[in-house]
């Protein structure tokens, strides 16, 4: 007997489907609906004409692709690889497409920027919605420069911290290598066997780049010391999963990868640390990290990380914030060596 796609159930089968999910998950029934809007959205991505040029990065990928972490993560990170998105600008660069000037680096950034804002609101909204709909998916999209925010009509009471939406945040400033194809899928899927969930195979970045791109944004933070720690504590949980998977270690071996993290953001991602002195992003990764924040931030990100908690972002997490930080101490000085 074929399964009963999730979509074409009516709003209160799809409830109760959910809800008897979260009974056997022990995982919050809006979150598991989320989830299904995030496979949704992956797979509407990969399956579009361009979808062979995008990669899949950050959190959602170390938590949806290589089942690394275990939070809840919301948002999903495209990288339009540069190649194909502006062979233009990289027809005469090395490899790792990247500017061969000063000049170059700011004209490239700025001719990027622009195009990448057309592309989101003129291709990638149509083909995102059009994908959706014509699967039976009732959405609203809305863009916002790089941002595609596809929302929908949540079957729950929504909260201020888990909102009815899907952010896509899109970038095109470097290959997005290396990575590999992987599979994706919902949350609720081994606990409805009966009911069809989207699924997607997205090429996603591989977890060992997505632990230096993580660190390095660490590190800008703690030598910036600015006071705001909104979803920004899920970096040093995420951190720590990596570690305890292994992947951390094998980033650290991997001195080229880590080298070329460096180069890109010291090129696109240019930061000032507290006393307006440009960071060296290549200290961070050649013995000089810094992944430890100052006391002044350590309890805005305690009360972030405590939000999550509470919330059921983490799942069945116990550790504390505080053990957080000493793991990423120990973390740090390894690095370090």
């Amino acid at each position: 007997m074929p399964k009963s796609n999730f979509q074409d159930l009516t709003f209160q089968d799809r409830r109760e489907a959910l809800v008897v999910a979260q009974r056997k998950s022990r995982r919050h029934e809006f979150l598991l609906e989320k989830d299904f809007w995030v496979v949704a959205t992956l797979q509407s991505l990969f399956d579009a004409p361009f979808g062979n040029h995008l990669i899949f990065k950050g959190g959602t990928s170390l938590s949806k692709a290589w089942k690394a972490i275990s939070r809840f993560s919301e948002d999903i990170d495209i990288t339009y690889d540069i190649r194909a998105f502006a062979p233009e600008l990289v027809s005469t660069a090395d490899d790792e497409a990247f500017p061969p000037s000063r000049s170059q680096e700011k004209r490239w950034t700025k001719a990027i920027r622009r195009k990448l804002s057309m592309w989101v609101d003129d291709i990638a909204r149509a083909t995102v919605r059009e994908t959706l709909e014509s699967k039976g998916y009732e959405v609203e999209i809305q863009a916002d420069e790089n941002l595609l925010l596809v929302q929908y009509e949540s079957l729950f009471e929504v909260t201020d911290f888990v909102l009815p939406e899907v952010k896509v945040d899109f970038g095109a400033r470097s290959t997005g290598e290396p990575h590999e194809v992987m599979s994706v899928s919902c949350d609720a899927a081994p606990y409805l066997p009966e009911v069809a969930f989207p699924e997607a195979r997205p090429t996603t970045m591989l977890a060992t780049r997505t632990f230096w791109e993580k660190a390095t944004a660490m590190h800008v933070y703690c030598k910036q010391q600015k006071h705001k720690g909104e979803r920004l504590s899920r970096h040093w949980y995420d951190l720590v999963r990596l570690d305890h998977a292994g992947i951390a270690m094998r980033a650290l071996k991997d001195r080229t990868l880590a080298l070329n993290v460096a180069k890109h953001k010291s090129i696109f991602f240019s930061e000032k640390d507290t006393h307006g002195k440009r960071i060296n992003y290549e200290d961070a990764v050649t013995g000089h990290l810094q992944l430890v924040p100052t006391s002044d931030t350590f309890e805005l990100l305690k009360h972030d990380y405590e939000k999550m908690l509470a919330v059921g972002m983490l799942n069945d997490e116990t550790t504390t914030f505080e053990e957080l930080i000493e793991r990423c101490s120990d973390l740090e000085a390894r690095a370090n060596r």
